[in-house]
């Protein structure tokens, strides 16, 4: 997230900005330049995540697309049911489309349909941290659904983000105000300012690791191969890390004498 605001720089302005701004160049935090004093500063916002986002993923392969089509809308149905009855809103739950993907036997006019398999994907924002753990114990079912991840964030990040850039101005009005205090000057208007909003740092995420079929075979006592349960998703983390966005500005103010 960048932008600018300018306002009738003199070419030495410009000049100097770009000596500020040159990549892999070292430079100090406040530089006088002509009558002008540039100033960089870093502000950062740090808060407990109020969300968690579960996704879960629906697969389902049969012969008959009928039957895979109508197994997959089942499964995503009792997903919704599970976050309803723990207090989701319909806002807070979000399904995707479900798609259906062909598998082909034989080539040319041979060519034959072997197996249909639809899948589709399910978001669930969930506020009460308290309610992570049913969820997803209630909303995984052996070889249907599928749970693939669990991140924490900030509902509002747009918020986090204006507090991250003020931090970042009242650093950098600080240290232009005290700057001049040192030559008995005043700070004038602001003639630049650059902004940069950096992504989320801290956002706890837990990943389902993903799971061979052979590794989890075993022969039954007739001979036939018997395909284990999948292991259980592991706990969500007790407490979720903090989540920080940081900001930093390179202003350049005006010296009133």
């Amino acid at each position: 997230m960048k932008f600018a605001m300018v306002r009738g720089l003199s070419g030495m302005v410009f000049a100097a900005l770009w000596v500020v701004a040159a990549p892999g160049q070292q430079g100090t935090q406040v530089k006088f330049v002509a009558d002008t004093l540039i100033v960089e500063a870093e502000g950062t916002y740090e808060s407990d995540p109020d969300q968690a986002v579960l996704a879960f993923d629906v697969s389902v392969q049969e012969k008959e697309l009928k039957q895979a089509y109508a197994k997959a809308s089942q499964a995503m149905r009792q997903i919704v049911e599970v976050a309803e009855r723990n207090g989701l809103t319909k806002e807070a739950i979000q399904t995707g489309v479900l798609t259906v993907k062909p598998y082909y036997e034989g080539g040319g006019r041979s060519r034959r349909v072997r197996s249909y398999t639809v899948e589709g994907h399910v978001a669930l924002k969930v506020r009460d941290f308290s309610k992570v753990g049913p969820i997803m114990d209630d909303s995984v079912q052996e070889g249907v659904v599928d749970f693939r991840s669990l991140t924490y964030s900030l509902a509002d990040e747009e918020v986090a983000k204006q507090k991250a850039v003020a931090d970042a101005m009242q650093r950098a009005l600080g240290r232009a105000t005290v700057a001049l205090q040192q030559s008995k000057q005043k700070l004038g208007p602001t003639r630049y300012v650059n902004l940069e909003v950096r992504n989320l740092v801290g956002v706890s995420e837990v990943e389902m690791p993903s799971i061979s079929v052979n590794s989890i075979d075993s022969l039954s006592l007739f001979g036939a191969r018997k395909m284990a349960p999948p292991p259980p998703p592991p706990p969500p983390p007790v407490r979720p890390g903090k989540i920080a966005i940081t900001a930093t500005v390179q202003c350049v103010f005006q010296i009133d004498r």
